[in-house]
C-alpha cells in the first residue's frame, strides 16, 4: 500500500452510503486532495449511486473478471489515491467516455493507476493537460466502438446455450475468460503496427505544417438508395448488409494502400497518399460490389488537396468536395475533381487529353469530362468520370 492509498477514506466513512464521502448529511463540502471543491457532477446524485449499488451480482462477477479487480473506490477516493485533483480526474473520466457515477464505489486499482499515469505524463512535461485530455478522449472513443463491435460479434455465442438448461452466465463467463487474454494481446499487437505506420508517415513529413495539413486524396463510397432499404429489410438483414459492405470496403482500401478513416453505415470515408492509389481503390470498390447481387448500387466521389488531420479524422474543403461529388455521381461510377485528375495526368496514370490516349499509350485510367455544375458551398466544379483503360 502506498502513502496515497493509506490516505483514502475507509469504505464505511460517512455512514457507509455511496456518495457520503463526497458530502454526507452533515452538510460538509467535499474537497479533493488539493483542498479544492470536488467536481459537481461527481459529488451529487447519491440516490443514483445507491441504485447502482444494486447491480446484478452475476454481471458484477463478469465485470470483475474483465477488470481484474473488484470495485473498491469512489471517484473521490480514487482521485485521492492517485494524488490527482478531483476536477482533473473528472475531466479524464469523461474524456474516456465514462458516465458520471456520483460517488458510487465503482472504481478499481486499475482506475487509480490510469489516473496516475495520465497525470504523471503531464507532471513530467511529456504532455500538457489539453493533450492528456485528447489522449484520453481518442483512446476512449476508439476502444468504446471496438468493445461494442466485439460484444455484438460474440452475442450469438453469449446467448445460445451449448447445452440445455445452461444460463447465459454459465455460457458467458468461461467464454470471456478464454477470449480476454487473447483479445488483449491482439489489440496491443495491432495498435503497435498502426502506431509504427502512423509514426513513419510523420517522420517522412517535410515539415511540421505537413503533419497537420497534408495533401491527400480523399474519397467517399456511398450505397445508393439505402434509406429505402431500411424500410424494406428486416433489422437483421440490414445489419448483415452493412457489415458485408463495411468489411469489403475496409479490406479493399487496406489491400491497395489506402486508409479507412471511418464507416457510417451506408458510407465509408477513406484516404490515400497519392492519386493513383485512390483511383485504384475507387474503381475496385465499384467493380467488386457491382458484382455482388446482394448489394445495392454504389457511387464514389474523390478529391485531392490539402486536408487537416486530427485525432484520426480528416477535415477541410477537400473532404467536403469529395462528399459533394459522391452525392452527384451516377450509380456505379467514380467521380473525381480537377485536382485529382491533374495528379493522375502528371504522373502518367491518365492522358492529358483524348488525342494522347491511343493504343499502346500505357495509361492505367481513362478520364471523361462532365458538365460543370455548381456545388453547394464550393462554387462551380468540373467533375471527371474515372474509368479504366482498355
Amino acid at each position: 500500500m502506498t502513502a496515497n492509498e493509506s490516505a483514502v477514506p475507509p469504505a464505511d466513512e460517512g455512514g457507509g452510503r455511496p456518495g457520503a464521502a463526497a458530502g454526507g448529511s452533515d452538510g460538509r463540502e467535499s474537497r479533493d486532495s488539493t483542498g479544492t471543491a470536488t467536481d459537481h457532477a461527481f459529488s451529487e446524485d447519491r440516490d443514483g449511486a445507491e441504485e447502482r449499488g444494486k447491480d446484478n451480482p452475476l454481471a458484477l462477477k463478469v465485470e470483475e473478471l474483465i477488470l481484474g479487480a473488484a470495485r473498491t473506490y469512489t471517484p473521490f477516493q480514487a482521485a485521492r489515491a492517485a494524488d490527482v485533483p478531483m476536477d482533473l480526474a473528472a475531466r479524464f473520466w469523461r474524456a474516456m467516455g465514462f458516465a458520471d457515477i456520483g460517488q458510487a464505489r465503482a472504481l478499481t486499482e486499475a482506475d487509480v493507476l490510469a489516473l496516475r499515469r495520465l497525470a504523471g505524463l503531464v507532471e513530467a512535461g511529456l504532455l500538457n493537460e489539453a493533450m492528456a485530455i485528447q489522449v484520453a478522449r481518442s483512446t476512449g472513443q476508439t476502444t468504446a466502438r471496438l468493445a461494442e463491435w466485439q460484444v455484438d460479434s460474440f452475442i450469438a455465442g453469449l446467448t445460445v446455450s451449448p447445452e440445455p438448461g445452461m444460463s447465459r452466465m454459465e455460457v458467458t463467463y468461461p467464454l470471456v475468460e478464454l477470449l480476454l487474454p487473447e483479445l488483449e494481446e491482439f489489440l496491443i499487437y495491432v495498435w503497435r503496427r498502426q502506431l509504427a505506420a502512423a509514426t513513419g508517415r510523420v517522420v517522412q513529413a517535410q515539415d511540421d505544417e505537413e503533419m497537420v495539413d497534408r495533401r491527400l486524396a480523399v474519397g467517399f463510397a456511398d450505397l445508393v438508395g439505402f434509406t429505402r432499404l431500411t424500410r424494406r429489410l428486416e433489422e437483421e438483414e440490414l445489419g448483415e448488409l452493412v457489415e458485408a459492405f463495411e468489411t469489403t470496403a475496409a479490406d479493399l482500401v487496406a489491400a491497395h494502400g489506402g486508409r479507412l478513416i471511418k464507416t457510417l453505415g451506408d458510407e465509408v470515408l477513406f484516404s490515400a497518399d497519392d492519386a493513383g492509389t485512390a483511383a485504384e481503390i475507387g474503381l475496385r470498390l465499384i467493380e467488386t460490389l457491382s458484382g455482388d447481387e446482394t448489394m445495392p448500387e454504389l457511387r464514389v466521389g474523390m478529391a485531392f488537396g490539402t486536408v487537416t488531420t486530427r485525432m484520426g479524422d480528416v477535415f477541410g474543403n477537400t473532404v467536403n468536395l469529395a462528399s459533394r461529388l459522391t452525392s452527384i455521381a451516377p450509380k456505379d461510377t467514380v467521380l473525381i475533381d480537377g485536382a485529382l485528375r491533374e495528379e493522375l495526368t502528371a504522373v502518367g496514370d491518365a492522358p492529358h487529353s483524348e488525342k494522347d490516349s491511343g493504343p499502346g499509350a500505357g495509361y492505367r485510367f481513362a478520364l471523361q469530362p462532365l458538365y460543370q455544375r455548381p456545388v453547394r458551398g464550393l462554387g462551380v466544379v468540373e467533375p471527371w468520370l474515372l474509368g479504366r483503360r482498355g
